[in-house]
């Protein structure tokens, strides 16, 4: 069936529906990344947006199976289900190859009623995107009238994509006898395994749950999608957190990046069009050593406004936005970007380890 990608500006881009033959809206953003679809489209962090791949070719190594482990975890996925709303791609490839592949990507869509939409200049569309910023607009298909404008600005996203019961994961290695309260934002589930392969237990916390009634030795905040001022019910707990004796360690990743940036005093601004890819690059503060990194993130942290105390630990190369923050004395750190690199780079999974070490001693 002919389809049409249509902006807010006013920018149409014809193409073919591979997916679910019906009509969405939301908000365009565009991921540079040239592997790890699966990943991407199960990344809780991409609820109310159509994702633009920029890799011109789409599918050809189809769809892992959709397994469970015994703690509940998908094994290949990360999360329960396809996040984004729909998905535009220049080439899809309706023949697939990969020894770990069990359907093709088109009817992983259709089953799982998402709309996608393939023979789209991603180059120049991704060039809009870059001029323009991101923005609203509809995947409408032939013969549908325009679907009703989708809202993103201002939306809580996290409370739609959050847990909405306490959840216990007990450690994949030996146990270090340590418990981990993680707040889900929107985690993806190889934060949660990274975690479980250093032999702590995870307690997950629905994202507005006063986690300070517990008994915990360390506190872990996950990404998530959206504006984090929507979240001021859980930057109230992490600042309760921050402020109890002893003194826990403390990580943050992507939207827990800027929540505990904004317990420290500090505030977020929307970037023009985001981080999303594989192949970021990020300074960490006071070195000349750079990583690459995977991001997936539509606001930043200014880091001109934090708190007394703390300081940048990364800033993006391409930018100069922030990419992560520290306090200065105490084991309280965090990372705009995604050190459990599922799927891209693991260069920076030696945080989870810093982490660990601030909770063992």
């Amino acid at each position: 069936m002919k389809a049409t990608l249509r902006l807010q500006d006013g920018t149409e881009f014809r193409g073919e529906s591979f997916g679910q033959e019906s009509s969405v809206a939301g908000e365009v953003v565009f991921n540079t990344a040239m592997t790890g679809y699966p990943e991407s489209l199960t990344d809780p962090s991409y609820a109310g947006q159509i994702m633009v791949l920029t890799y011109p070719l789409i599918g050809n190594y189809g769809v892992p199976p959709f397994t469970i482990e015994n703690n509940g975890i998908a094994t290949f996925m990360e999360s329960d289900r396809i996040y984004v709303r729909g998905l535009v791609v220049g080439d899809y490839s309706e023949e697939f190859s990969h020894w770990n592949a069990t359907e093709s990507l088109a009817s992983w869509l259709r089953r799982e009623h998402i709309p996608a939409i393939s023979g789209i200049d991603t180059r120049q569309l991704t060039k809009v995107l870059r001029e323009h910023g991101v923005m609203m607009g509809s995947i409408v298909m032939e013969g549908d009238a325009a679907p009703a404008e989708a809202e993103y600005e201002g939306v809580n996203f996290v409370s739609q994509v959050s847990c909405k019961e306490v959840i216990t994961y007990q450690p994949l290695s030996e146990p270090l006898g340590k418990k981990v309260v993680l707040v889900d934002c929107g985690v993806k589930n190889n934060i949660i395994r990274c975690l479980l392969r250093r032999g702590v237990e995870v307690v997950r916390v629905p994202w507005d749950y006063d986690f300070n009634q517990l008994r915990f030795d360390a506190l872990f905040l996950a990404n998530g999608p959206g504006d984090p001022d929507t979240c001021e019910q859980t930057v109230k707990h992490i600042c309760k957190f921050l402020a109890t004796n002893p003194v826990r360690p403390c990580m943050g990743i992507c939207m827990g990046n800027q929540l505990l940036a904004k317990a420290s005093g500090a505030s977020i601004y929307k970037l023009k069009y985001g981080h999303r890819s594989h192949n970021q690059p990020v300074r960490q503060e006071g070195t000349n050593v750079c990583f690459i990194t995977t991001q997936n993130h539509g606001y930043a942290v200014d880091a001109s406004t934090l708190g007394k105390g703390w300081e940048p630990l990364f800033t993006n190369m391409n930018d100069g936005s922030n990419e992560g923050i520290r306090h200065k004395e105490l084991p309280w750190f965090s990372a705009q970007f995604h050190p459990e690199a599922c799927a891209g780079p693991v260069d920076t999974e030696f945080l989870f380890d810093r982490f660990i070490e601030y909770l063992t001693r």
